[in-house]
């Protein structure tokens, strides 16, 4: 009892104005140069017990500690449960009463330890002893942290709905401490940077509604609010969408909410409660350069082909996403998320739900190289001794409309029985060609029936190996349209995933933080954990395969005087998005393009159709997209050392499908070491409908030339519209759309992605 009465002699009560001092959280670029200092103390505003509303102080003791009027302000067996706990090295535990949860949030630090408890529960006996409940309820609710930033019930009030406390309503009462059970889960806007699959918009809203319920029925139940006050609230005060401060404009807000994420999903000990506290140092992987060539880039098709006020109708809503990533450490350079940060909140580097089309087309032949063709004489599933590998040189039929058929030669039929035909890029028939010119031509038709042929679930494997998340970003893998990218990965997740290849197949996760202090402790580092993806010599074939599209195919607006440039198109179904991936040895970028309203208050958004867009006929992966990627690339690269990819080791063998016929002795192993443009065949094998080279149609820069093969991709993905019917409909669609027949397509109106997507590096 002597050292209880010393300890609580010495003890000090808290202090509202002391806990306001919190510190910046300072971000630097990866030279440690700052970026930008941002933190706690930005937004809280103490207010006096008087501007607190009534209802809100009613809402809290309702929920929180019904027995606060008359209670001592400790609870016994609270803290006892607490103390056991934490002995036990079980979950640590917050206070039980308001006046313990005042305590513990006027602390700067939140470690939970047993001294720290200790010193809490004399500092709550002497604060329940000597403070009004006046002063306790004003510093707890001027204290607690609301999420978003917003530290006390005024600047809750403002960052949720634009208005001063004293003007709140029992109803947005009722939400505002719902969040002082932790704004992570019951905000509706969802914080997937800490928890990306519990913490989402939709996961979120669901908790916040019905303990706002709860929390009103509860006041009704105490005698705190009439029933017939009750009645009035019975729609959920929906918030205001969350809004960056003016420092965090441009691209900035992008990048710290990048590297916050990053931080926090890879150091548990840290909550977004703690982060916001302020004191930390961040060190990101961004450049600032790289970020600025980037953003310029983008904003030079913008400010020379965007016309929303000349072209309403289809230059509105006009949207880009990018991320760049080094292949030999996953380190993300530069990103851009958008126009501005403080006024389109979603990252577009982040999932949006648009899909990659034809960019997901080397998968499909990754996995053919690394698995290999299947018996069709054997059961689906296969072990290596009875598949064949695949070589580049392998011939296709890239025929409009051709007859998908399963590994074993029976014709594929959806779930209504109907067949899948498989159109092309203009429904343009090529006859029978090699895997690497039907890459170069972007044909869909060969790339469909080499998945089926290989196994769309082995394509998955290797997407997911390549660095791609098997989450609701991965599209349905059952359906033959998987193989040509129906799927909705980040612009981040494809840059570090074509950065596998670019790394001869060693896997490097994209990531956005070095290191993180806190005090001068190093409490993060982040750990380079490469993996081999598929052998080397597969992935310096892919990497071939795709420096020839950018030479002589669908790429050549991509192509940087000088240096090798491998990549790919892509364009969707409907025109709806368009995409280009490449990359050096050096840098892998990813650049999209879509067409999405940004008013969230708008029902039934989806993605819209780019045809006119930019004064365009269609919108390609080889027009603006890769217009913008080589811009940037060029940028980025000036000065750095020039480097070529690996000479790739023969390869597989050559094999026949799609209704090519196969020529008698059986075909061998590819004889030459470097993949040539064409097939080593008979002359009967040769493509049907040659193609001139469209290296020399036009000019990379040369913003009004409308290049015959460059300009045009034929990387459609198929189903966006989840469904058609099993025949392609000639004359309904622009000649750059590849629709597939079949009910399975898998489109954005599934539900796969989103705006919020998936967790990023």
């Amino acid at each position: 009892m002597g050292l209880g009465g010393i300890a609580y002699a010495m003890v000090g009560k808290p202090s509202v104005k002391a806990a306001a001092q919190a510190e910046n959280n300072v971000y630097y670029w990866a030279d440690g140069r700052q970026m930008i200092a941002t933190g706690g103390e930005a937004n809280r505003q103490i207010i006096d017990y008087e501007q607190i509303p009534e209802a809100m102080r009613n809402a809290v003791i309702s929920a929180e500690n019904k027995s606060f009027d008359t209670d001592s302000g400790i609870d016994p067996m609270g803290i006892a449960r607490a103390f056991y706990n934490m002995a036990k090295g079980g979950q640590t535990q917050g206070g039980s009463t308001i006046t313990q949860q005042y305590v513990k949030n006027s602390r700067l630090s939140q470690e939970q330890t047993l001294s720290r408890k200790f010193e809490e529960l004399f500092i709550t006996i002497k604060v329940g002893k000597t403070e009004t409940k006046r002063t306790v309820m004003a510093g707890y609710l001027n204290i607690s942290y609301y999420g978003r930033g917003a530290s006390g019930i005024q600047a809750a009030a403002r960052t949720y709905y634009g208005t001063d406390a004293r003007k709140l309503n029992p109803s947005q009462c009722a939400f505002l401490a719902t969040l002082l059970k932790g704004p992570t889960y019951f905000d509706p806007a969802g914080v997937t940077e800490a928890d990306p699959k519990e913490a989402t918009p939709a996961k979120n809203k669901v908790r916040a509604e019905k303990r706002w319920r709860w929390i009103l029925n509860e006041e009704v139940k105490d005698g705190r609010m009439t029933q017939k006050e009750r009645a009035k609230y019975t729609e959920f005060p929906m918030p205001d969408p969350p809004k960056q401060n003016a420092q965090l404009g441009g691209q900035t807000g992008y990048l710290v909410s990048l590297a916050r994420k990053t931080f926090l999903n890879n150091n548990k000990d840290v909550t977004p409660e703690k982060l916001a506290l302020g004191g930390y140092e961040i060190h990101t992987t961004f450049d600032e350069k790289k970020v600025e060539a980037l953003n310029t880039a983008v904003k030079k098709v913008y400010d020379r082909k965007i016309k929303p006020k000349q072209r309403p109708k289809t230059d509105t809503h006009v949207q880009f996403g990018g991320a760049s990533v080094d292949p030999k450490t996953g380190a993300i350079r530069a990103i851009y998320g958008g126009q501005d940060a403080t006024q389109h909140y979603t990252n577009n580097a982040d999932t949006t739900g648009a899909q990659v089309g034809s960019t997901f087309k080397p998968f499909v032949l990754t996995a053919a190289m690394e698995y290999g063709k299947r018996d069709p004489k054997g059961t689906a599933d296969q072990d290596e001794s009875q598949r064949t590998k695949v070589s580049p040189k392998s011939i296709y039929n890239a025929d409009d409309k051709l007859k998908i058929k399963k590994y074993n030669g029976e014709i594929w039929r959806d779930e209504k029985g109907k067949e899948w035909l498989q159109s092309n890029d203009g429904h343009e028939s090529r006859g029978n060609i090699t895997l690497r010119e039907a890459m170069q031509h972007s044909a869909n038709s060969p790339y469909v029936q080499l998945g089926m042929d290989v196994g769309t679930d082995k394509v998955k494997d290797v997407a997911v190996a390549a660095g791609l998340h098997d989450d609701v970003s991965m599209a349905d893998s059952t359906v033959p349209s998987f193989s040509i990218g129906t799927s909705q990965p980040s612009a981040i997740r494809m840059a570090g995933a074509y950065g596998t290849f670019a790394d001869s197949g060693m896997q490097h996760d994209p990531y956005s933080v070095e290191k993180v202090t806190y005090r001068g402790d190093i409490i993060y580092q982040h750990k380079k954990v490469p993996k081999r993806a598929f052998d080397n010599a597969v992935a310096d074939n892919v990497t071939d395969v795709l420096k020839n599209v950018v030479e002589k195919g669908t790429g050549t607006p991509a192509q940087l005087p000088g240096r090798d440039v491998a990549g790919k198109t892509g364009t969707t179904d409907d025109n709806k998005s368009a995409w280009f991936v490449g990359y050096t040895p050096q840098l892998s970028t990813a650049i999209s393009m879509f067409r999405y309203d940004d008013n969230e208050k708008h029902k039934n958004r989806k993605f819209e159709k780019m045809y006119g867009t930019g004064g365009e006929k269609t919108i390609h992966g080889a027009s603006f997209p890769a217009q913008i990627w080589h811009d940037y690339m060029a940028d980025a690269l000036k000065g750095a050392e020039v480097l070529t990819f690996p000479k790739p080791e023969p390869w597989g063998e050559t094999l026949y499908g799609g209704g090519a016929p196969s020529p008698s002795p059986t075909p061998s192993i590819v004889p030459s070491e470097t993949p040539s443009d064409t097939p080593s065949t008979t002359p009967s094998m040769t493509p049907s409908s040659p193609t001139p080279d469209p290296s020399g149609s036009c000019g990379r820069l040369d913003w009004n030339c409308q290049n015959s093969n460059g300009g045009n991709n034929g990387g459609n993905s198929a189903g966006s519209g989840g469904g058609g019917s099993p025949t392609p409909t000639d004359g309904t669609t622009s000649p750059d759309t590849s629709s597939v027949s079949g009910g399975n397509g898998n489109g954005n109106g599934n539900g796969n992605g989103g705006l919020f997507g998936g967790p990023t590096g």
